[in-house]
């Protein structure tokens, strides 16, 4: 007989750091593990994570499933002072990866060079002083009352602190698919582009959304009847 799975959420805890970074780089690669495009996960984790875990904690929730993490949410609701940070990590992170690039393997190296001649030009524009964030979950975890928990646990705690809007960037494989899905959960599509880093990798495009909710017509993850 199988073991019933029970999950739980709580806020992000500092102790929760390390598990946070690896749950990041094992779902970094289209939700498996990123180390066969790029095997420096200490770089990658810092990129996508450390602002969160570090600078605005209180923002962060994790999932819980047998009282192991194995999903996360990373928030924000305050993007100058990530922008600032950012400006700082991003050319502290450059320095590093330039050090350590000739000992990178050839997938590693292409990576790197994307990230600096294509990458830019493939993030669709965000709204500004606006709250955000990122989820991951493992795949055995990456179920629709697990994400509804998880999102509905953030929406409410940016309501709680009088937010008025949240958007996300949301990875999809299948672009019409991927907008109804959305739509469906209260978001609007502001705006995509492929990302060409995975034509090599994955044999459909792979595109990157920007979504947008409105907190005052609803605050939770689905969107009202009408």
């Amino acid at each position: 007989m199988a073991t019933e799975k029970r999950f739980s959420l709580r806020p992000f805890q500092a102790s929760d750091r390390a598990r946070i970074r690896e749950l990041c780089c094992e779902t970094g690669f289209l939700g498996k593990a990123i180390d066969p495009v790029f095997e420096d996960r200490e770089i990658f984790a810092d990129y996508l994570t450390a602002y969160y875990t570090d600078w605005e904690p209180e923002s962060s929730f994790v999932l819980l499933v047998n009282d192991d993490i194995r999903g996360y949410l990373l928030g924000s609701r305050h993007p100058l002072r990530q922008q600032l940070y950012n400006l700082g990590n991003n050319v502290a992170l450059f320095l590093r990866g330039i050090f350590r690039y000739p000992r990178y393997n050839v997938a590693s190296k292409k990576f790197v060079q994307w990230i600096l001649r294509q990458a830019w030009r493939e993030v669709p524009a965000a709204p500004r002083r606006t709250a955000h964030f990122h989820i991951n979950l493992l795949a055995d975890a990456r179920t629709v009352a697990h994400t509804r928990a998880l999102v509905d646990s953030y929406l409410k705690y940016l309501h709680d602190h009088g937010e008025k809007r949240v958007f996300g960037q949301m990875v999809v494989f299948d672009d019409r698919r991927g907008a109804k899905m959305f739509e469906r959960y209260g978001f609007r599509v502001l705006n995509k582009t492929e990302i060409t880093k995975y034509r090599d990798l994955y044999p459909e495009p792979v595109y990157l959304c920007t979504v947008v909710k409105d907190l005052d017509e609803n605050s939770q993850l689905y969107a009202k009847a009408s």
